[in-house]
């Protein structure tokens, strides 16, 4: 589909029929999806009216251009339960494919489109050949037979529409100019009207192709083939065969075919592709892969986690493609608006043509001409695709960075972002304690955490797996421990090299009698810069202390000043007490609220919107309530289910600063509508009047239409290098 008009076209023409509801048709992503009662109309029947519209149509999980899976080694696969793209997404319920159109990797001139303009193009340049060798007689009927062959095709489409109880299309509209203008003698000119509009059309359609692109790229992410090993043999599958649990090899330099968890092996993977990180993750075994990144060291094995339909890209094509349907509320009154705006300027042109004849003694011939140039204008198609058009390329171009958005609406209402509230754990913060302090009282900083480790080992408390971590870190050598065992609400308890030790609370240690003044006071330090503090100690002496903290992420101060920068205001919602709250918020430089339930949450959310439009920023998982009460809430993670089907939008590269990239983007878009909107307005209204006055005639006037609406698209098209990242 090349324009917003054609999606209308489907829409009309299947919404008319007996047992059709929830008619959706995405113009960007070419999908129609419907309900339907099959006991008033048969499925054939809605697919013989889209085909009889000029498009191609194919059920669910079928292409219209079918061909067999071919194997590297020239095996044939059949598809006879249904083709998949390359990520393994099936249409939900049918895509239309325009016969006319395109298709990828199509050259403009192989579409029937093209031939429409190359055949129409040749006609009118043997006519004017003729009108230089031959007499104007004979020339006018070269110029009148340009015109009819170039204006069948458009024709039988404007009485499909018709028959479709949609008579103000703009094929109906050319169809009626090139046959007035034959009428009055306008012959030449009808048949470069004519041209001109096979050439806007094909403009259109390779403009619309482009702007697809984005999610063509992203289904291409994904390998065809995958190295499966069975019985410890490798052998070629058709990569969206792969099952949940099979073992897979992924070679350096070999895309990873399916979302899955190392078993074996020690390498950097390009995620780029995925989330928008650049730089290279370290995967070693346990760690999650993701469909489409790129193996870049050394091989790995992989057990497959998620199906071919519930990998990563095909979730994330899924939600771009079905972002469509949550159109933006400028798109809803653009659309309505179009249905008023169109028989108004068929009303005016019939008023243009009839009343100076009639009421002034006009020439006939001079106004049903301007009238009809003004039939041409009449077309809304460049206003109707000013906003799908930015949408679609902002969805894609955010969608290359890790910044996912579920539709218009999303975009509309994140541009207009006054407040954004954090949630604390997970979101500012990295979500797992983190060493900060080891202070030294009867041994080395190296006796503490060898102690601590020692008495924590085979604890999965995130204390002890960060007390732990650390020891690992610094390359300290375990000390052997027996007869561990936790302490509730005190600490963890065992026997080191036949002594009792201990690693416990500061109350608990002073109930132990081995905290003196100046532990004491060094805790209470610690403890007022929002640590938690541990005691390692023995029968009858302090070894030492350790504090901890889950440190907010590298990026969260650049991102508050950020969105100062921007004019929005942010606040850090947690449930965490004060002390911790404040400790964190000063160093983010951001106001906070502490103490809260996840009801209070929900609270503050609806009381900061009541004095503006708030996103919400959460793990997706403890925070759904407050997500939900936001005007937009975003779920940090990188590509799990809950961030990208909980919230109205993910941040897969879990950068707090994309927020504020996610905010620029939307307001870039809003901006860039309502520039596609003034072109395509503006240059209406200019040649409205000026075709009035007579100044410009037929030609201008589908140059005015088709001219516009691949301008709004190429205008939109700019959204697509645009990097939301700039400040």
């Amino acid at each position: 589909m090349d324009c917003a008009s054609c999606a209308g076209k489907v829409r009309g023409a299947v919404q008319h029929l007996p047992g059709v509801s929830d008619v959706d048709v995405a113009l960007m992503t070419e999908r129609l999806r419907l309900t339907l009662d099959e006991g008033q109309t048969q499925r054939d029947q809605v697919e013989a009216i889209v085909k009889r519209l000029g498009y191609g149509i194919a059920a669910k999980g079928l292409s219209p251009d079918w061909k067999p899976f071919v194997l590297p080694d020239g095996q044939q696969e059949s598809r006879t339960d249904g083709s998949r793209d390359a990520a393994g997404v099936a249409p939900d319920t049918g895509s239309t494919r325009p016969d006319s159109g395109p298709a990828p990797g199509s050259r403009w001139y192989r579409t029937a489109k093209g031939s429409l303009v190359i055949g129409t193009g040749l006609l009118l340049a043997a006519a004017w050949a003729v009108n230089l060798f031959a007499s104007e007689d004979v020339a006018n009927w070269a110029f009148i037979l340009a015109t009819i062959i170039g204006v069948a095709p458009i024709a039988r489409r404007a009485v499909a529409s018709a028959r479709s109880g949609m008579p103000f299309t703009i094929e109906m509209l050319m169809t009626i100019a090139a046959t007035g203008a034959l009428v009055i003698n306008a012959a030449e000119e009808a048949a470069l009207v004519v041209f001109l509009f096979a050439v806007g059309e094909v403009l259109e359609g390779v403009a619309a192709n482009k702007a697809r692109d984005g999610i063509r790229a992203l289904a291409r992410l994904v390998p065809k083939t995958a190295l499966l090993e069975v019985d410890g043999r490798t052998r070629v599958i058709p990569a969206d065969r792969l099952q949940v649990g099979q073992i897979v090899l992924v070679r350096p330099g070999d895309r990873v075919p399916a979302d899955g968890e190392v078993i074996e092996g020690t390498s950097g993977v390009d995620e780029s592709a995925v989330t928008g990180e650049s730089m290279p993750k370290l995967k070693v075994p346990e760690a999650p892969v993701f469909a489409g990144s790129i193996n870049s060291e050394a091989a790995l094995r992989v057990r497959v986690t998620k199906s071919a339909k519930d990998n990563t890209i095909a979730r994330i094509i899924r939600l771009v493609e079905e972002a469509e349907s949550a159109r933006a509320p400028t798109e809803r009154f653009i659309d309505r608006f179009s249905r008023i705006y169109m028989p108004a300027v068929v009303g005016v042109a019939v008023l243009v043509a009839i009343i100076p004849p009639l009421a002034f003694g006009q020439a006939w011939d001079t106004w049903i001409y301007r009238a009809l140039a003004l039939l041409l204008i009449g077309c809304p198609c460049a206003l109707v695709i000013s906003v799908p058009a930015s949408i679609a390329s902002a969805l894609s171009s955010g969608s290359r960075r890790g910044l996912l958005m579920k539709g218009g609406a999303v975009i509309e209402a994140a541009a207009a972002t006054t407040h954004v509230a954090f949630d604390k754990t997970g979101t500012l913060t990295h979500g797992r304690p983190r060493i900060t302090d080891v202070v030294s009282v009867s041994g080395s900083e190296t006796e503490v955490l060898a102690l601590a480790a020692a008495v924590e080992a085979g604890s999965s408390h995130p204390l002890a797996e960060a007390i732990l971590s650390r020891a690992e870190a610094a390359g300290i050598t375990s000390l052997a421990a027996s007869a561990a065992k936790a302490l509730p609400g005190r600490g963890v308890e065992g026997v080191i090299e036949g002594e009792p030790a201990w690693v416990g609370s500061p109350r608990f240690a002073e109930e132990r009698g081995v905290f003196d003044d100046g532990a004491r006071q060094r805790a209470a330090s610690l403890e007022k810069e929002g640590k938690t503090v541990v005691a390692v100690f023995g029968l009858s002496k302090l070894v030492g202390l350790i504090a901890l903290r889950d440190e907010p992420r590298e990026d969260a101060a650049r991102a508050v000043k950020q969105l100062k920068a921007l004019g929005v205001s942010s606040v850090m919602l947690t449930g965490d007490n004060g002390r911790t709250a404040a400790a964190i918020s000063d160093g983010l430089g951001i106001d906070y609220r502490a103490e809260l339930m996840p009801e209070d949450k929900v609270a503050a959310i609806r009381e900061m919107t009541s004095r503006g439009h708030v996103m919400m920023v959460g793990d997706g998982i403890n925070d759904a309530p407050a997500l939900a009460s936001a005007h937009v809430g975003v779920a940090m993670g990188s590509g799990t289910d809950v961030a990208l089907e909980t919230a109205d939008a993910a941040i897969l590269r879990n950068r707090v600063t994309d927020v504020a990239s996610k905010i620029r983007l939307s307001r870039a878009t809003m901006a860039n509508i309502r520039q596609n909107v003034a072109i395509a307005l503006g240059l209406k209204a200019v040649f409205l009047v000026t075709t009035i006055l007579g100044i410009t005639g037929l030609w201008i006037a589908i140059l005015a239409d088709t001219g516009a609406t691949v301008l709004v698209t190429l205008n939109a098209l700019r959204l697509l290098a645009f990097d939301p990242e700039e400040t």
